[in-house]
């Protein structure tokens, strides 16, 4: 049996490989790879799945993944942590784009010590390529550093930054728009619209085509849908746009977080861990839990944030906002929270950033719990050290949902924590792919419950629950 112990860890130069790693054991060495297509569920394991989009491949991997998950999503504790390929993913089926991270050093003195900066701080986080979050960190302690020196430059760099930050909100308010129309266009569209020749064929070319409506809700309620005395699913998301909170209210879910208020919601410190009932029809005094409630953080901050009066506050910004909203500030550095994670944890450890990451830490690290990721990079130190603190409670889980393996840090975590037993994987552009879970591999919480009670009864009338065939002289 091989064992996640000491691991020697390279990053492979095959195209179609994610990346290679060495066990050793008491058998000696033994040399694994990672293919394209990865997935380990239970006992199931298959490092290089071949043909994953054939359709007896697909029922297969079926009938190993989609029950797991669903006993996996109905466990004690259930986090979801989304990253930027959550945007990207829906964004892809509604043929649109998400917002660019890529650095633009336009405008900056210094830039080249700028960009040099801002290299190293992506290699310290463990990303390799610097994206605008590390340009803006850096930035930022460059323009401090300046005023701390009397040099007059750092007015340029705050200029500079002020320009940089309305170019990425726009960039994010474009996402929104873009997705807003393209949903719309989707659901105003009659079922005549549809081409009958990708419905013939069906397939992957069916499932490019799923409505991105359809996919969202349903992926958020395969999620969500969880017992009600169950505790709550909590999401935590990296992103700034408002997809999730765009998605949870066409999917009809009630969304918890930290901030109080109607009009123009105030950040609050305190956890009350408020939660919400109903009274059934005819009976008082007997509140039960509410279904479809789930907590949501975002622990980067959000685009509708912003720092005025001495408050954290929500704005009332629209999804998908025009570039002149009234509630985007001219200055957006000085009031929209969205400044990044830094490398040595400084804006966490600032309000309101050790709430979000208190919250975090509070939710997954506790026994009985599991964290699933989507979309998520692991090029976040603080969080991915808040991930292995959890792993080593043994009653913890990890499921790993992801399109690839850029650079290798999905690989190189896994060697870190080492503890093979409680983590599941399902990685490759087949797993990955957000119409294909959807459609295959994600639990539909409310067609397993009929099925569960269709199956008991039939057993119960001693009819055999797999034929569900009655004999025509009982009829």
């Amino acid at each position: 049996m091989s064992v996640w112990g000491e691991q020697e860890y390279e990053a492979s130069q095959e195209q179609d490989k994610c990346f290679v790693y060495e066990q050793h054991g008491s058998g000696g060495a033994a040399m694994k790879i990672w293919g394209t297509h990865v997935y380990r569920i239970g006992n199931e394991e298959n490092l290089d799945v071949q043909d994953p989009d054939d359709s007896k491949s697909i029922e297969l991997q079926k009938k190993h993944i989609e029950p797991w998950l669903a006993a996996v999503f109905q466990s004690e504790h259930l986090a979801l942590l989304l990253g930027s390929g959550f945007t990207k993913a829906v964004a892809y089926q509604a043929g649109t784009s998400a917002a660019d991270m890529a650095c633009d050093y336009g405008g900056f003195p210094v830039d080249d010590k700028l960009k040099d900066a801002a290299q190293q701080a992506a290699v310290a986080m463990g990303r390799g390529e610097a994206n605008i979050e590390d340009q803006i960190r850096a930035a930022n302690a460059l323009a401090q550093g300046l005023k701390i020196l009397g040099d007059e430059r750092h007015t340029e760099v705050i200029t500079a930054l002020d320009a940089l930050f309305k170019k990425f909100l726009n960039g994010i308010s474009k996402t929104e728009r873009d997705l807003k129309s393209a949903v719309e266009k989707c659901a105003a569209a009659e079922p005549e619209d549809a081409d009958p020749a990708v419905e013939e064929k069906g397939g992957e070319e069916a499932s490019e085509k799923l409505d991105p409506l359809v996919m969202l809700v349903s992926f958020l309620l395969s999620f969500s849908s969880r017992t009600a005395t169950r505790e709550r699913l909590h999401i935590f998301t990296t992103n700034y746009d408002r997809l999730i909170e765009y998605g949870a209210d066409l999917a009809g879910l009630h969304l918890l977080d930290r901030f109080v208020g109607c009009l123009e919601s105030i950040f609050r410190s305190s956890r009350l861990d408020i939660d919400m009932h109903y009274n059934p029809p005819g009976i008082r005094g007997e509140p039960r839990y509410l279904e479809g409630v789930v907590r949501l953080t975002k622990l980067h901050g959000s685009l509708d944030w912003v720092y005025r009066k001495s408050f954290v506050r929500k704005v009332g910004l629209p999804f998908g906002p025009q570039d002149d909203h009234p509630a985007i500030n001219d200055q957006p550095s000085d009031s929209v929270m969205i400044y990044p994670n830094s490398a040595k944890d400084r804006e966490t450890s600032e309000y309101p950033y050790v709430e979000l990451f208190r919250d975090y830490a509070a939710a997954v690290c506790r026994p009985n719990s599991v964290l699933v990721t989507y979309g998520y990079g692991f090029g976040d130190e603080h969080i991915n050290r808040t991930i292995a603190d959890m792993l080593t409670i043994p009653s913890t889980h990890i499921v790993i949902i992801s399109f690839g393996d850029e650079g290798g840090r999905i690989g190189s975590f896994c060697k870190q924590v080492g503890r093979k037993a409680q983590i599941s994987l399902l990685i490759g552009p087949h797993f990955g792919n957000m119409p294909t879970l959807v459609e295959n591999y994600l639990p539909k919480p409310a067609i397993d419950r009929i099925t569960i009670r269709q199956t008991e009864l039939l057993r119960n009338r001693g009819w055999e629950p797999s034929s569900h065939k009655v004999e025509e002289d009982e009829a």
